[in-house]
């Protein structure tokens, strides 16, 4: 028999695994600590991809060689920190400190989760998820769904679930029919993902209608109908439409009752891109904004975004839960004993991955340990601190906003100087960076160029926003 490598040995050795662990929350939490003192390291370094590369070696020895909190400290002083209050950037959330803690158990444990006897409390966990995820959306007892790693994916899921019931013949099986071109219906202020997912299915970036939006970023019905007529006379099938829930450009919420009756009255498939704006449904305050989510018939809720849990974790959702079958249609003989429908348990049946991450355990146990409440006040605080925002900008002769902000998401620009207004926010958003104080990104709404935030950290404040806009009228100067 072999012997067991002591290298192997030392590195499961449980003392040395204690150690490097203690030591590594104490650094997390000083980094934590620094990071809402609003310390001097920047928000993001000022390096280029290529000075990022250089700084780490690419050499691996045979041998041990760089010391672990050595590396850490490199990871945590050369990357963008989401824990710093002047992170007010992409849509991706500031995580718990808890629900990091609980995500490290589900990568120490490793239990892949696409099937039961690999992964039972998380396949639990993600169930009860699950239940109460689709209450909240107002679809009742029958509702079932999946969580998947990430909006993209969970959107892709829930148009191959819409195809294969809308399509008028069994795409999975067959194969794309060039004779019966399908295409879906979205706002042009859509996500890329739904186009990525039109790809990826073989409809085409050709088969995705992009619905115009009026002055408030929303789809109306006349624009639906004219777009609707507009693919049928080029031969095409429609069988999905796509609503925002909230869009990613501007945050804004599409009218979901008119698109759910435009969906009825077309015999279409009611898809919500709600991965960022979902999380609403637990705010009593804000849920208002997905009224009609009720009569959808499928939903793409992102916990890593405004649920405050850490990347990936996205849950589909389905009014009929018969339906979170029909994206995958296909048998394993090795994976499965049963018809998949028996077999609610073994997600492979649903999901595009077979080795699925425990993502279920990150949101699960925070919701068991803080309550909901703790949730709801993150929403309800991003949400009106993002107006409180907006009133400033409207209170400053030399600030216009895009759209007033219905989300934690707000698009805005500076107007105070006489230059070419999309090269000066560029220039504004670079010198802001280099500042290292905020990290903010850029969008383009009607061929122009906007500032956009998204006040996703629970620890940023007034304050914080009021200096923001003074950086910007120093940088512009």
């Amino acid at each position: 028999m072999p012997r067991q490598p002591q290298s192997l040995n030392a590195a499961f050795d449980p003392d040395h695994f204690r150690e490097a662990g203690h030591r590594l929350v104490d650094t997390l939490g000083d980094f934590l600590e620094r990071s809402l003192a609003r310390f001097d390291q920047p928000v993001l370094p000022d390096l280029t991809a290529e000075e990022m590369l250089r700084r780490w070696s690419g050499q691996f020895s045979a041998d041990p060689g760089q010391h672990f909190p050595e590396i850490i400290d490199s990871v945590l002083g050369l990357s963008n920190n989401l824990q710093h209050p002047g992170y007010i950037g992409h849509q991706c959330c500031t995580p718990l400190p808890l629900s990091a803690l609980t995500d490290l158990v589900g990568t120490f444990i490793n239990n892949a989760s696409a099937v039961y006897e690999m992964g039972p409390v998380n396949i639990a966990m993600e169930k009860r998820l699950i239940q109460w995820m689709t209450a909240l959306a107002g679809f009742g007892p029958d509702a079932d769904g999946i969580f998947t790693n990430g909006g993209t994916i969970g959107n892709l899921t829930a148009l191959l679930a819409a195809r294969q019931v809308r399509a008028p013949y069994d795409v999975w099986s067959r194969g794309i029919d060039s004779s019966r071109r399908l295409a879906l219906l979205v706002s042009d202020q859509c996500h890329y993902s739904v186009k990525r997912a039109a790809g990826v299915m073989g409809i085409g970036e050709d088969g995705v209608y992009l619905v115009p939006v009026n002055a408030e970023f929303r789809m109306t019905r006349q624009a639906l109908e004219n777009t609707f007529r507009a693919a049928e006379s080029d031969g095409r099938t429609v069988f999905t439409v796509v609503g925002n829930a909230c869009s990613t450009a501007t945050g804004t919420y599409d009218d979901l009752h008119m698109l759910a009756d435009f969906a009825a009255d077309h015999s279409l498939w009611f898809h919500v891109d709600g991965a960022h704006g979902a999380s609403a449904l637990i705010s009593e305050q804000y849920r208002h904004l997905l009224s009609g989510l009720e009569r959808a018939d499928s939903l793409v809720w992102d916990t890593h975004k405004m649920m405050m849990v850490p990347a990936l974790a996205t849950a589909v959702l389905f009014r009929d839960g018969a339906h979170s079958y029909e994206s995958f249609s296909q048998k394993a003989s090795y994976l499965f004993e049963q018809d998949s429908r028996d077999e609610w348990y073994n997600y492979a049946h649903r999901t595009m991955e077979c080795t699925k991450t425990m993502m279920g355990i990150k949101l699960y146990v925070p919701l068991m340990v803080y309550g909901t409440a703790l949730f709801s006040d993150f929403i309800d605080y991003t949400y009106g601190l993002t107006r409180e925002f907006a009133r400033m900008i409207a209170d400053s002769s030399d600030f216009e906003t895009a759209a007033d902000p219905e989300s934690n998401i707000i698009c805005f620009r500076y107007t105070g100087k006489e230059a070419p207004l999309d090269a000066m926010q560029k220039e504004i958003r670079k010198k802001v960076l280099q500042s290292g104080r905020y990290y903010i990104v850029q969008t383009e709404i009607n061929g122009g160029f906007w500032l956009r935030c998204t006040i996703i950290n629970p620890n940023t404040t007034g304050d914080d926003l009021a200096g923001l806009l003074q950086l910007i009228r120093s940088c512009a100067r």
